[in-house]
C-alpha cells in the first residue's frame, strides 16, 4: 500500500492563509490514490492554543470508506487536540478528544460521525486545540485511508476472542429497523431496539449474531455503536433480501444492495448475487420449504438460481426442525445435485423478550461453527467452509464433531476428501451433551448407518464405510423420542479415478 509522507510547515496550518491551504490541497490531491493510505505529519505550538485548523483532504470519486487515525505528542504537558471532519457540503462529525480513530461509510460510521454518501472533492480534517501551553509543542500524525473496496471486515479491529474453537450464533434476527417488535414501558407493542436482541443473545450464551432486518441497512449504524459495548458478542451485519420469489440472508455486507428482484434494479437473482459476491458476503436461502401466500408472502423459494453460487441454506427456521416445511428436502436435493452448500439454522426472531417462564427464542436454533477466531472474517470463512452444525435447541454445550479419514487423507464437516477406490473410509463422531440421544450417519455415502446404543454425556463412535464409498455423508443426533437435536454438515467423499493398467 503506497504512502505519502508530508511534513507540513507550521505557517501552513497555523495561520498561513488561504493561498497556503490551497497549495496544500493540491499536494494532497496528487498524493493518494483510492485504496491507499496518506500520512500527514504536522506541528502545533502554543500560538495555536484555543484555535481551529482545517486541513484539506482531496477525496476522489468512488471511495467507499474513509478512515482517519490520529496521534500526537505533548500529552505529558497537558496538550489536547480535538478532532472533527467536514465533507464538501457539511460537518460529518466531531469526536473531540474522545477518539483517535474513526471510519465513515455510506451505511455506517463510527459514533460521533454521520454515515452517508462520500462525495468527491475537498474534505477538511478539523483540529481543535483547547489546550497547548506557551512554549509547548505537539507533533501530530494523521493517517488517512481512502478505500474503494465494498468488502467489510467487521466493527472491531481485532478478534473478540483469539484462537480456534466452537462458536455459537444466530444467523437470522429482526429488530425494530424492520418488523421486530416488543413491549414498551406502557405495555403496548413498539419497534424493538437492537440492544434488546443483543441482550437476549447474551442470555442464551451466544458468541455471535447476524442481525438481518428486511431489505434495509438502517440497523448497521446501531451495530457500529453497540459493538464496543458488547465486547464478547460479535455483531455481524446482515440483510434479509425479501423478494416475491423467495427470501435470502446476505450476511457480512454493509455496502448498499439493490434487492428489488425482477425490476430494472435487480432483473435477476444473479444480479443480487453479483453484488453480494463483490462485497464478500455470504448468501443463505431462508426457509425454502415454507409455502408462499398471503400468510407469508414470497417465503418459499422459486427464484431462478445458480446454486453453485449459494453459500448456505437455512435448514432449520425457528421451531420448524423437521417435516415438509423445514429446509431439509430442499437442502438435500441440492447436495444430491452435487452442490456444496452449508446447512445453517436461524431463529427468525421478531420479539426478543422473555415471557414468564418462556425464554426468548433468540439463539434457538443456534448455528455452531468451528472457526479460527471470534472475528467477522473467521466466522464467515467457517460458514463458507461448512465447518458447522445446527444445535436445534440452542444449548450452551452440545457439540457434534465429525472427522473422516482414508488412505492418509482426512476431512472434517464441510471438507472434500478424495478416496482411493480400494480404501475404506473411517468416520469418527464425537457428541457432547446429548445424553440418551441417538446417532445416525446419513447421505448417499453412508448407506444408512445408525448407532443403536444411546449416547453418553461425552461419547465417541466410529464407523467404517466399505471401499468405494462416494458422495456426501453427515451425522445427526435425535432425542430418545426421535426429535432432531443436532444436524451436522456433510463431508464430501470423491472417488479417486483408478488409472488403467496400460497407463500405469
Amino acid at each position: 500500500m503506497a504512502q505519502a509522507n508530508l511534513i507540513l510547515p507550521r505557517s501552513w496550518i497555523g495561520g498561513g492563509g488561504s493561498a497556503a491551504l490551497a497549495g496544500l490541497s493540491i499536494l494532497l490531491s496528487a498524493a493518494p490514490a483510492a485504496g491507499e493510505t496518506l500520512t500527514l505529519n504536522g506541528v502545533l505550538t502554543g500560538a495555536d492554543h484555543q484555535t481551529y485548523r482545517e486541513i484539506p483532504i482531496r477525496v476522489p470519486a468512488g471511495v467507499s470508506a474513509i478512515t482517519v487515525a490520529f496521534s500526537y505528542s505533548g500529552r505529558d504537558k497537558k496538550a489536547v487536540i480535538d478532532l472533527g471532519l467536514r465533507d464538501p457540503q457539511r460537518l460529518r462529525g466531531w469526536s473531540g478528544g474522545a477518539k483517535t480513530r474513526f471510519t465513515l461509510t455510506e451505511t455506517w460510521a463510527t459514533p460521533s460521525y454521520l454515515p452517508g454518501p462520500l462525495p468527491p472533492g475537498t474534505w477538511k480534517l478539523i483540529l481543535g486545540v483547547p489546550n497547548l501551553r506557551t512554549g509547548a509543542r505537539a507533533d501530530y500524525t494523521a493517517t488517512i485511508t481512502l478505500d474503494r473496496s465494498p468488502t467489510f471486515h467487521g466493527f472491531t479491529e481485532t478478534p473478540l476472542r483469539g484462537g480456534p474453537g466452537w462458536y455459537r450464533g444466530d444467523l437470522h434476527l429482526h429488530t425494530g429497523h424492520s418488523d421486530g417488535a416488543c413491549v414498551a414501558q406502557s405495555g403496548t407493542k413498539a419497534p424493538c431496539p437492537v440492544f434488546r436482541t443483543l441482550d437476549a443473545a447474551i442470555a442464551r450464551g451466544l458468541d455471535f449474531v447476524a442481525v438481518t432486518d428486511h431489505n434495509t441497512n438502517a440497523h448497521f449504524q446501531a451495530l457500529a455503536e453497540l459493538q464496543p459495548h458488547y465486547d464478547r458478542l460479535l455483531l455481524i451485519p446482515g440483510r434479509e433480501v425479501t423478494t416475491f420469489q423467495g427470501h435470502a440472508n446476505v450476511i457480512g455486507m454493509t455496502a448498499p444492495l439493490d434487492f428489488q428482484l425482477r425490476s430494472r434494479r435487480a432483473p435477476t437473482f444473479s444480479r443480487i448475487l453479483d453484488q453480494a459476491d463483490a462485497a464478500g458476503a455470504l448468501v443463505s436461502i431462508n426457509h425454502p420449504g415454507l409455502p408462499s401466500g398471503e400468510a407469508c408472502m414470497g417465503c418459499g423459494w422459486t427464484a431462478t438460481t445458480d446454486f453453485a453460487r449459494i453459500g448456505a441454506v437455512e435448514v432449520v427456521n425457528g421451531a420448524i426442525a423437521s417435516g415438509a416445511l423445514s429446509g431439509f428436502g430442499f437442502w438435500e436435493a441440492q447436495l444430491n445435485a452435487g452442490h456444496r452448500i452449508t446447512g445453517v439454522g436461524g431463529s427468525d426472531n421478531h420479539d426478543a423478550r422473555s415471557v414468564a417462564d418462556r425464554p426468548s427464542a433468540v439463539g434457538r436454533p443456534a448455528t455452531v461453527v468451528r472457526a479460527s477466531a471470534l472475528s467477522h472474517d473467521a466466522i464467515l470463512a467457517a460458514l463458507r467452509a461448512g465447518h458447522a452444525f445446527i444445535d436445534i435447541e440452542g444449548t450452551r454445550d452440545r457439540i457434534l464433531d465429525v472427522q473422516a479419514g482414508s488412505a492418509g487423507a482426512s476431512a472434517q464437516m464441510g471438507d472434500r476428501m478424495t478416496v482411493p477406490p480400494s480404501a475404506p473410509v473411517h468416520v469418527r463422531v464425537q457428541v457432547v451433551g446429548a445424553s440418551g440421544g441417538r446417532l445416525a450417519i446419513r447421505g448417499p455415502a453412508s448407506r444408512g448407518m445408525v448407532s443403536e446404543a444411546p449416547l453418553s454425556p461425552d461419547d465417541t463412535r466410529t464407523f467404517t464405510l466399505a471401499a468405494g464409498a462416494a458422495g456426501w455423508l453427515r451425522a445427526d443426533v435425535t432425542s430418545p423420542e426421535g426429535r432432531p437435536w443436532l444436524i451436522g454438515n456433510p463431508i464430501y467423499l470423491i472417488r479417486e479415478q483408478e488409472t488403467p493398467d496400460a497407463e500405469r
